[in-house]
């Protein structure tokens, strides 16, 4: 057994590095085909802007200087738009086996905004850097249209060799410390910026919407909902093997059950979900999202222990290759699953310049943003009990 799923694991990395080497080759030969344009100044070898940054360390502020980044598809894009981008880090709780737990973020926010603003918090995928994952989904141009901030956690590459996030690993010394300085991350943000806590949200790529099923399961107090693009099926997978075994098959077991054994979900008030992926994913495997959309069906109180419909309506809708399920309760939409056909390991609508986006199917950002915003979780303390109020509120 721990021959064959050595194989597995083995298999799944190099189908992982195949799809990053072809997408390098495919950039080059892009590059290569375009012509250059004039500009007006000569120059031996003209080199692409990229967007600066700044670094602050506690206490101080530098006023960033953002850049542009040209994309190679429509519309040309710069990720830092007009607002400001601040990279600093934040001291979470220690961890056990960690002297320092600082972890890195990147945060934008727009320049003309009113307050109290929502936060997405956006979780990058393995091998990918916050600034990459910002230039690939657009979400800051977003956050400059409709006024909201976007918080970049970091995976340092001292605790994951490939950046990865261990969403399959709870524990205090791994996935579970993760979440906790990312909520950590989040409250103090939220009280130095007077961002409106009711209106949190985290969504996730790959690895990315891994911790970001952690956090909608151990800290539904703090986001009003989820957004999940090309994620693993949750509870199933508690070591790397097992984790690479549920990405390219799925989880063996009911996904129902892994969420009753995980959670409390008598007492779970539930997390309104948008779940994307691709058809031809072949790092994970769509499977993975069909159980994912079980899962937060069972933690919407939507169906019961069995599986079975219990509350609710299903809507489905089939356009130009795309196909988006949409599981109602009172007319509002709490769960919705879209699946992209043609499109692999990438974050659909995206800017395909950037190793992990491509721009097949929808503009999964636009789609997200559509998604939250209707949603709210009130986060005030009941005095008399002296935890948070947990119902939801809003909805479309």
């Amino acid at each position: 057994m721990a021959k064959s799923l050595t194989k597995i694991w083995l298999g799944g990395l190099k189908r992982l590095i195949s799809i990053q080497a072809q997408h390098a080759r495919d950039s080059v030969k892009r590059t290569a085909a375009r012509p250059a344009r004039p500009t007006g100044k000569v120059s031996a070898k003209p080199k692409p802007v990229k967007p600066a940054t700044t670094l602050r360390s506690p206490g101080k502020r530098e006023a960033p200087r953002p850049g542009t980044r040209e994309s190679r598809v429509r519309p040309r894009a710069a990720a830092w738009a007009s607002g400001t981008w601040t990279r600093s880090f934040h001291s979470a709780p220690a961890a056990p086996g960690r002297l320092v737990n600082h972890l890195q973020y990147g945060l934008y926010v727009p320049a003309a905004a009113t307050a109290p603003m929502p936060l997405v918090v956006m979780l990058h995928g393995c091998k990918q850097s916050i600034d990459e994952f910002a230039e690939g989904t657009r979400m800051n141009l977003l956050a400059d249209r409709f006024g909201f901030a976007v918080v970049y956690p970091e995976q340092s590459k001292h605790v994951h060799a490939h950046r990865c996030w261990h969403w399959y690993d709870n524990s205090d010394t791994a996935g579970g410390a993760e979440a906790r300085a990312v909520v950590s991350l989040v409250d103090a943000l939220v009280a130095e910026h007077g961002f409106d806590g009711e209106r949190v949200y985290v969504a996730g790529l790959s690895a990315g919407a891994g911790l970001a099923t952690l956090l909608a399961a151990y800290y539904p107090e703090r986001f009003a909902a989820v957004a999940l693009h090309s994620g693993p099926a949750f509870g199933e997978a508690h070591s790397g093997i097992v984790a690479m075994d549920v990405m390219r098959r799925g989880a063996r077991h009911d996904p129902v059950l892994l969420v009753d054994q995980a959670i409390d979900t008598v007492a779970y008030p539930g997390m309104p979900a948008v779940i994307f992926h691709g058809d031809a994913d072949h790092v994970v495997a769509p499977a993975n999202a069909e159980q994912l959309t079980t899962q937060f069906l069972r933690l919407n109180g939507l169906i019961d222990a069995a599986g079975e419909r219990i509350a609710g309506e299903v809507r489905e809708e089939r356009k130009a290759g795309v196909v988006t399920r949409d599981y109602l309760r009172g007319g509002r939409r709490v769960v919705r699953l879209c699946r992209v056909q043609a499109l692999g390991h990438a974050w659909s609508g995206g800017d395909d310049a950037v190793p992990f986006h491509s721009s097949k199917g929808p503009d999964a950002s636009a789609l997200i943003w559509e998604f939250f915003k209707h949603q709210r979780r009130p986060t005030r303390v009941q005095e008399t009990e002296g935890i948070p109020a947990r119902a939801l509120s809003g909805g479309t």
